[in-house]
């Protein structure tokens, strides 16, 4: 029996219509149908497709282990090398190395550096105090002044952090299908985010961002929450200090 004979067969088993399916998985009714008929080619690619197949089996009460593995055998692993399995096993937790305890020199470096710094800053401090009052009215000579300017330099700066920096954080509503990669294609994360999971990567270059299911995820760049790009599978590009450009 073919992997759509099993889709179907099993959505009939559990009293679901094409359409049910297509509500709990957000996966277009004529996707799934196709799917269930053998043709994948509405899918957008091999990535999609076991993706898709991996949800409607899950709603339906199938196994996709083995359907994956037969969508494997005909059409070929992801990557050449991993195969579909792996790709759609859930991300392996980081492992966070034991701290190794300082030695009693490293210790007195640190007390030492502390305690010439503190020194320095009160040294400064205390210097300066007296010019205070001179100081609040008159800009540091390497901060740029604009007349029309109604708030202070401090208030106005940008945080080197944020500009040099995009936090991305994905947390997932319903089951989506994630690959992050660089601008070389080199893969930083690939694999499925479950519902009611997070997960968040801190870059300093561009990247692209692709998700099989993007109502299933609330995407959100340095805190801020982003709208959805589509309903359908999309790839993002995200680089620091520029808004989210949908390329695929």
């Amino acid at each position: 029996m073919s992997i759509g004979d099993t889709l179907a067969e099993d959505r009939r088993q559990s009293g679901l219509t094409i359409t049910q399916v297509s509500e709990r998985t957000r996966i277009r009714e004529s996707i799934i149908r196709a799917i269930e008929q053998g043709d994948y080619s509405a899918c957008g690619g091999d990535f999609y497709a076991r993706g898709h197949i991996r949800s409607i089996a899950g709603v339906v009460g199938a196994d996709p282990a083995p359907l994956i593995r037969e969508y494997d055998a005909e059409h070929g692993p992801p990557g050449g090398s991993m195969s579909a399995a792996e790709v759609f096993e859930p991300a392996t937790p980081i492992k966070i190395r034991e701290r190794r305890s300082f030695g009693l020199g490293k210790v007195m470096i640190v007390v030492l550096l502390a305690a010439i710094g503190f020194g320095a800053y009160h040294y400064v401090s205390v210097k300066t105090s007296g010019h205070a009052s001179a100081a609040t009215h008159r800009p540091p000579a390497h901060v740029a002044v604009n007349p029309a300017a109604t708030t202070s330099p401090q208030t106005t700066a940008t945080s080197p952090a944020l500009a040099d920096n995009v936090v991305i954080k994905l947390t997932a509503t319903q089951a989506c299908w994630v690959l992050l990669s660089r601008a070389d294609g080199s893969q930083i994360y690939s694999g499925v985010l479950a519902a009611g999971n997070s997960m968040k990567w801190t870059e300093r270059h561009g990247v692209q961002l692709r998700l099989g299911n993007p109502d299933g995820v609330v995407l959100s760049l340095n805190g801020k929450a982003q709208p959805p790009a589509s309903s359908n599978p999309v790839t993002l590009s995200i680089s620091p200090g520029k808004k989210v450009a949908v390329v695929g």
